[in-house]
Formats: C-alpha cells, sequence, structure tokens
C-alpha cells in the first residue's frame, strides 16, 4: 500500500521544500499538501511539481476541527509532517491569538484526528512535529541548545511553540502516540517570504531601500540552509525513533550585523555596484520587546544517530540564497506585491 504523507503549510517557505522533496524521492507515496494561503503560503513556490501523479493540493485550515476530522477520514492520512504555523515574531507581538489559533489549537486539532484515525493501528504511523529552537530562550555568549535545554520561550510566537511541543509530548504519553518533535534553528534560501531577515534584505537592497538592524545589531543566530533542513526532515521523519527529539542547527553562528555586512558585500559584487554602497543603507532601528541575545543548537544528536550533516556553509548558502532571488525577479515582485495569491484561482479556482 503506498504511504499517505500529510504535509501541513506545503506551501509555505520549509513546507515547500519538504513537499518538492518527497514528491521527486518517493514516488510509490502519495503527498497531500495541506495549507490555508494566508500571506505566507504561495503556490508558486510548488508549479515544478504541481502536475505530479504523487502530489495533491488540499485548501483549508487546521484551525477547523471539523474540516481536519474530515480530511483525516477521507485521505487515511498514514504520516504527518506538521510545519503549518505562524512563524513571525513581530506578528506575534502585535496579535497573539492569531498565534494561539493556528499553533496551539491547530495542532491539537490535527493531533485528535490523527490518534482518532490511527486509534487501532499506531504502531506504523508517524505524527512528526517541526518546531523552533526559540522555545528555549535565549543563551548568553556561551553554550549551545540541546534536546534536553529547558524550555524558557520569551516572545508569544516562541510560547505557542513551546505550548504545541508540549501537547505533542502530552499526546505520546496519555495516548501512546506516535510522535517525533524537532527543533530547528533560523531557515534562509529560496521562496523565503520576505518579512524574514534575509530575503528582506536582499529585496531592499535591490530597491536601494533602508536595512533596519535592531538595536546594535549584535544579536546572534544560527542559521540554517532550509534544503538541508528539507533534506534532515526526510531522514527524522523516516529513520528518527518515536518519542525523540532531534535538533537541528546550520553550525552556522553569526551576529547579525556581521551576516548583514556580508549580505551587502555579495550584493555589491552580483549587482555591479561600488563595494560599501549597499552597507550605507543600513539603518538602526529602536530594539523589539523580548529580544532573545543569542540561539545556537547543539545538532550533534541527529549527525551521531542519523548521520546528518549541513551540506554547505552559510557562505555558500547566503550566495545561492542571493543568485536565486536575483533569478526569480517575477516571484519576488509577486510575493511583495500580492500578485501571488492569484496563483490559486487560476489553478484551482
Amino acid at each position: 500500500m503506498h504511504k499517505r504523507i500529510l504535509i501541513t503549510g506545503g506551501a509555505g517557505f520549509i513546507g515547500s521544500h519538504v513537499v518538492r522533496l518527497l514528491v521527486r524521492k518517493y514516488p510509490e507515496y502519495q503527498v497531500y499538501n495541506l495549507d490555508a494561503l494566508t500571506y505566507a503560503g504561495n503556490l508558486e513556490n510548488l508549479s515544478d511539481v504541481e502536475e505530479a501523479s504523487n502530489y495533491t493540493f488540499i485548501k483549508g485550515d487546521i484551525t477547523d476541527e471539523e474540516f481536519t476530522k474530515r480530511i483525516f477520514t477521507k485521505h487515511q492520512f498514514d504520516g504527518v509532517v506538521h510545519l503549518a504555523a505562524e512563524s513571525h515574531v513581530d506578528r506575534s507581538i502585535s496579535d497573539p491569538l492569531a498565534f494561539v489559533r493556528t499553533n496551539i489549537i491547530g495542532t491539537v486539532n490535527l493531533l485528535n484526528a490523527a490518534r482518532d484515525l490511527w486509534d487501532e493501528r499506531m504502531e506504523d504511523k508517524r505524527f512528526y512535529h517541526v518546531s523552533t529552537d526559540e522555545v528555549y530562550g535565549s543563551l548568553g555568549s556561551v553554550g549551545l541548545f540541546t534536546e534536553s535545554t529547558p524550555y524558557d520561550p520569551n516572545s508569544p510566537y516562541s510560547a505557542s511553540k513551546a505550548s504545541s511541543d508540549h501537547f505533542v509530548r502530552a499526546y505520546g504519553e496519555t495516548y501512546g502516540f506516535p510522535y517525533i518533535i524537532s527543533n530547528c534553528s533560523n531557515n534562509y534560501g529560496p521562496n523565503q517570504f520576505p518579512e524574514k531577515l534575509i530575503p528582506l534584505f536582499i529585496h531592499n537592497t535591490i530597491e536601494s531601500k533602508p536595512l533596519p538592524v535592531y538595536g546594535d545589531g549584535r544579536y546572534t543566530r544560527d542559521w540554517l540552509f532550509v534544503e538541508d533542513h528539507a533534506a534532515a526532515i526526510d531522514l527524522v521523519f523516516h529513520q528518527g525513533k518515536n518519542h525523540e527529539t532531534y535538533n537541528i542547527g546550520g553550525f552556522n553562528e553569526w551576529q547579525n550585523i556581521e551576516l548583514v555586512e556580508l549580505l551587502c558585500r555579495l550584493m555589491d559584487r552580483k549587482l555591479g555596484r561600488s563595494e560599501g554602497s549597499s552597507q550605507e543603507l543600513i539603518t538602526y532601528v529602536k530594539d523589539r520587546p523580548g529580544h532573545d541575545l543569542r540561539y545556537a543548537i547543539d545538532a550533534d544528536k541527529i549527525h551521531k544517530e542519523l548521520g546528518w550533516k549541513p551540506s554547505v556553509t552559510f557562505e555558500q548558502g547566503l550566495e545561492r540564497t542571493i543568485d536565486w532571488y536575483l533569478a526569480n525577479k517575477t516571484w519576488l515582485k509577486n510575493v511583495t506585491t500580492g500578485d501571488y495569491q492569484a496563483y490559486y484561482d487560476k489553478m484551482y479556482g
């Protein structure tokens, strides 16, 4: 019997890379992409696989309990890779309830639907919950997040993801539910909606607009190339152990200001501008509330147990990312003007 895999949030940034990988790598699977197509969901991200015989798109919202139960009953999913989430910290500060609805209630709706469907036979099923390193809070100048680091979320976004992680683990303890969780560092790469730092700054540099850097720019993040993350998700889903957590990081710690300066140098070279001209666009802005100083992941467990490691350095990944955005200016224009949202109507309306 073909495996029927549901990927939630599959039209989003990370989700689209996971969908593409599974559709192409496992022709014997049926891959279902469930996405509500909010502002961050873009079906243009999957135009190269939308005609594949083993790919199905479902438009819907995981916060709708009855709808969620209905699609599980209809399609009889064997596995779930749960990526659907509100993920932007600034938006969580202005509208925390949106994050509660999607990240907590939506996750519980999925858990209930999967539990009810798999009740008689859980041994060959799998619910893979993709989370973030932000649930661990903030690090000082030394140390790394491990799978046993206590949770200490500092933003409404990270609090909502921490809560969803706890619900997934609680279903494992209470119902014997077959789950896996991974917590990843900051993702970057092609197809990322330009509200996040790297695609926003690529877009603003192209347009010669200000590059807004929070505070003194000394906040430190660990960066993970999205294609490496998709490969890790594939590995964890197929070879990871039930009721385990895996931290996925890029072994790439960068202070924000150092990252932006590197990006400016690369953009100057690729756009044929004089060296230093893009750096003049850097503008320091008021810090956001609850801004965590440093995130850094210890990814030794997934490396030792499953053999995963990043395939690119940050410099290589950033160069590939810039090249993609420069080669896909129509995608960038559509996503910044909102025109991309008409793609669904053209394809499915």
